[in-house]
């Protein structure tokens, strides 16, 4: 069983940053990979970007190429996601998830955390 907690999340101004954290407790590293998606309002949950526990091999949606970067930490097992250059269509709640059952791009990973709300004003 794994535990996902995500952090981070607020208000911010079109141009800036914010970073998410995402805890991880149980067994994170059974989870070969953790991916970060969102959920606009009215819109499916998308691929936003994510990261192997192990190699550091990373994957991105390329809406958010150049501008996010998703990385982890194995001693605190957390997985971060750098958001910067935020522009208002990425106003969303923001899951992070582990375990991906069939691929990193689809959002049928095994354990989901609670999301966290990122506005960006314009």
């Amino acid at each position: 069983q794994v535990k996902l907690v995500e952090s981070g999340g607020g208000l911010v101004q079109a141009g800036g940053s914010l970073r998410l954290s995402c805890a991880a407790s149980g067994s994170p590293s059974g989870s070969n990979a953790m991916g970060w998606f969102r959920r606009a309002p009215g819109k499916e949950r998308d691929f936003v970007a994510a990261v192997t526990w192990s190699g550091g091999t990373t994957w991105y949606a390329d809406v958010v190429k150049g501008r996010f970067t998703v990385s982890r930490d194995n001693a605190r097992n957390t997985v971060y996601l750098q958001m910067n250059s935020l522009k208002p269509e990425d106003t969303a709640v923001y899951y992070c998830a582990a375990r991906p059952i069939r691929s990193v791009y689809l959002p049928d990973y095994v354990y989901w955390g609670q999301g966290t709300q990122v506005t960006v004003s314009s």
